[in-house]
Order: structure tokens, then sequence, then C-alpha cells
């Protein structure tokens, strides 16, 4: 296992520690919640952290189940395109992701945990990689702001000149969404 690898793990898992220890205050607060679904869709841009990449562009939608006020499951999908230098080919995939979001301070700020699966979409490149992804946002009834830490486990970079996988990037996501 290496050590981004190692990092992030630990990252990811400091991220659910914190999200799953506030459950006692969401029940004192759900106890007559009206639970329900919400759609959204979302614009995403990144930066990844790795060679040979230099942005990272795509789309996504979501669809939260809001189990109470301050807790919501979520199904993201969506299309990417990392552009790399050198004029090489751009790599695509679909993300698939299931997550756990916590709202914070007066439900307008959230922190949220995904992991799933990234599926290539380039010729170049057919593996398929694991996705761990943290963010922490801002929610309106209809406006959704994010950042979040994307690492994708298989896929390709350079490292001091040598090919390896372990690809991390920051996402900044724009969605709007509604009540279903």
């Amino acid at each position: 296992m290496n050590k981004y690898m190692i990092k992030n793990t630990k990252i990811f898992a400091l991220l659910c520690v914190l999200i799953f220890s506030s459950s006692a205050i969401a029940q004192l607060k759900s106890e007559n919640y009206e639970r329900n679904f919400k759609f959204g869709v979302g614009i995403n841009t990144g930066l990844p952290l790795n060679e040979p990449y230099s942005l990272n562009m795509g789309g996504d939608v979501r669809i939260q189940y809001n189990v109470s006020e301050t807790y919501s499951v979520c199904l993201t999908t969506g299309y990417n395109s990392l552009f790399v230098k050198n004029n090489a080919p751009n790599f695509g995939y679909i993300p698939v992701k299931v997550g756990y979001k916590t709202f914070l301070f007066s439900n307008s700020f959230y922190a949220m945990s995904e992991i799933g699966g990234a599926f290539s979409t380039s010729k170049a490149y057919k593996n398929n990689s694991m996705l761990f992804s943290p963010s922490v946002g801002y929610a309106t009834k209809y406006i959704d702001i994010s950042v979040r830490y994307e690492f994708l486990k298989d896929f390709p970079m350079i490292k001091d000149h040598v090919a390896d996988t372990g690809l991390a990037q920051i996402m900044l996501r724009l969605a709007y969404g509604f009540d279903l």
C-alpha cells in the first residue's frame, strides 16, 4: 500500500468518525421530520494534483434522500474529462458514488464522504478504479456549492518521471437542486 493511499484512507476515516459522532444531536432534531428526496444537477471543475493532467471538467446528477434534518444519503454519477498536458488524448471517466452527508451549523454547511467506482471511457486506458471523495459545502434550498478532495486509486499518474497509480485532485462543484 503506497503512502498516498494510507494518507487518503486516514483522511477518509477521520471524516467518517466526525460525521457519525454527531448522530445524538440529529436524533433530537429529527423526531417529527418528514423525510424526502432531492435531485441535483451540477457542474464540476478541478485541479489534478498529479502529472500529466492539467484540468478536470465534468457534470453530475445526484439523488439525495434526507433521512433527518441533518443527515442524508446520496447517489451520484456523471462524467468527467481529465485534460492531459502535451496534446496527449484526454482521459474520461464515469464516477458512480454513494455518500453520507451531515449538515452542520443550522443546516446550511455540510460535510460529506463518498465512496464508489470510476469507470474509464478512454480507449487509451481501459482500467477502472476505486474512488474516495470527502467534501465540504454550503447548500440552500436550490443551490449547492462544495469543494472536495477526490482520490482515484488505480488511475495512472507520473511521479518523479516514473509511471505510478493513484490520481488525487481538488474539485469544485456548483449545483442546482430541488425536492422531488
